[in-house]
């Protein structure tokens, strides 16, 4: 399996909740100033809820930011790039349901915020 952009970054944590062959189910963790970089997915599609915030999910081609607080959540289509950082760059914690469909995880270039 590759090493996708948030398991090759560095963060602070990890929890598999579920997984199968088209859905997935995460807790992330990350500290001051970790980011999840900018990337798409094919196919699936990746719904956030924040556990711990707050966090800014930004997307290109539709441009857009979504700033979660505790309890919220938004959906990021397939083929829609998006980066996930804390707001301010501090710390937050978040679920992530992904599916349905193949897995993958394509980097896309482009410097925080671009």
């Amino acid at each position: 399996m590759e090493a996708l952009p948030y398991q090759a970054a560095k963060i602070k944590g990890r929890e598999t909740i579920m997984e199968g062959t088209d859905m997935r189910v995460r807790v992330l963790t990350l500290d001051e100033n970790e980011s999840i970089p900018w990337h798409y997915h094919s196919e699936i599609t990746d719904s956030f809820v924040c556990l711990e915030g707050p966090m800014v999910v930004e997307t290109r081609a539709p441009r857009a930011e979504y700033v979660l607080e505790a309890g919220e959540r938004c959906e990021v289509p397939p083929k829609v790039a998006h980066y996930v950082h804390g707001l301010d760059d501090g710390p937050f914690k978040f679920l992530i349901v992904q599916g349905v469909g193949v897995y993958d995880n394509i980097a896309v270039g482009g410097n925080r915020g671009a």
